[in-house]
């Protein structure tokens, strides 16, 4: 593994504050359908002043050709290269003042053990006790309904504390999974939290599985997250892609049994246990106010 030192620039941990944090991770690229994850992130950075305090030297995990560096000009008309790194960050939650962690990069082309031993040192220093790392994948879904979330651990104490499933994928694993495992070997209470996207419209920005995964790491996190005017923009989304699919016949025929499948399938949505988890959600926001903005 890597032994260059890490520095923690900017601010340190409070070693009086023996609060477990949580670590927040997602990654542009291959688990990161419709950039729903990496919005989501940076949606939380935003609104809550995250302040970086480390980032990953991109020369150790990028190949260049895969992951350019982009020529931009800034508010001052200045030429700036940015590379593809990632950025480690720190926020205080504002209801409860809980520390999280926000990791926040593009997946790696190489050197993944050393990449995530990094990253979990940095956490670890900041006294992370558990991490939920998030994806978004493209699934025969219809635009239609509810973006479904799925919470999966391989950690039996996370599986019992919040029901979460167990996974029984086998097959290539992207940077969430390798995260993830790599973090509950390491004793972190470890789960991975993955929004299922509509493969026919997988294009970014896909804002109504942004939101459906800032809904779930609501109840991850215990308290209000910024939501912005993604409802407004999820709303939007469905109409255009409406619009688009009312172009095709094939399409909307396409849509249609989609729908047919999944109301089928899923009719335990109109449960009462899944009215009352809405209904609490309802009541934790009311109570705890709706959080800043993105926006301020």
């Amino acid at each position: 593994m890597t032994d260059r030192p890490f520095s923690l620039e900017g601010t340190t941990p409070d070693p009086a504050d023996q609060t477990p944090a949580i670590v927040v991770a997602a990654f542009e690229g291959w688990n990161d359908a419709g950039a729903a994850a990496s919005q989501a992130l940076a949606m939380i950075a935003d609104a809550w002043d995250a302040t970086v305090v480390h980032e990953l030297d991109p020369q150790d995990f990028h190949d260049f050709q895969v992951n350019r560096p982009v020529m931009e000009t800034d508010e001052d008309g200045t030429r700036v290269l940015t590379w593809p790194t990632t950025t480690i960050s720190v926020a205080r939650t504002p209801v409860a003042g809980r520390t999280v962690i926000l990791v926040q990069g593009i997946e790696p082309s190489f050197r993944w053990l050393d990449y995530c031993e990094e990253i979990l040192e940095v956490a670890q220093g900041w006294n992370a006790g558990s991490i939920v790392v998030v994806g978004a994948l493209l699934a025969d879904v219809p635009h239609t309904r509810p973006i479904p979330c799925q919470v999966t651990s391989e950690d039996p104490r996370v599986q019992a504390l919040l029901g979460a499933e167990g996974s029984d994928y086998e097959g290539p694993s992207g940077i969430v999974g390798v995260l993830a495992h790599l973090a509950q070997e390491r004793d972190l209470h470890a789960m991975s939290l993955w929004a299922a996207v509509p493969h026919y419209v997988a294009q970014p920005p896909s804002p109504k599985a942004t939101l459906a995964l800032l809904n779930a790491l609501e109840e991850l996190v215990g308290e209000p997250l910024p939501m912005g005017d993604l409802v407004e923009e999820a709303q939007a989304w469905q109409s255009g892609v409406d619009d688009l699919a009312q172009q095709d016949p094939e399409v909307a025929e396409y849509v249609r049994q989609l729908e047919e499948a999944k109301d089928t399938a899923e009719l335990p949505e109109a449960s009462g246990e899944a009215i009352a988890r809405e209904f609490e959600r309802y009541l934790r926001r009311r109570d705890r106010g709706p959080g800043p903005s993105p926006r301020g």
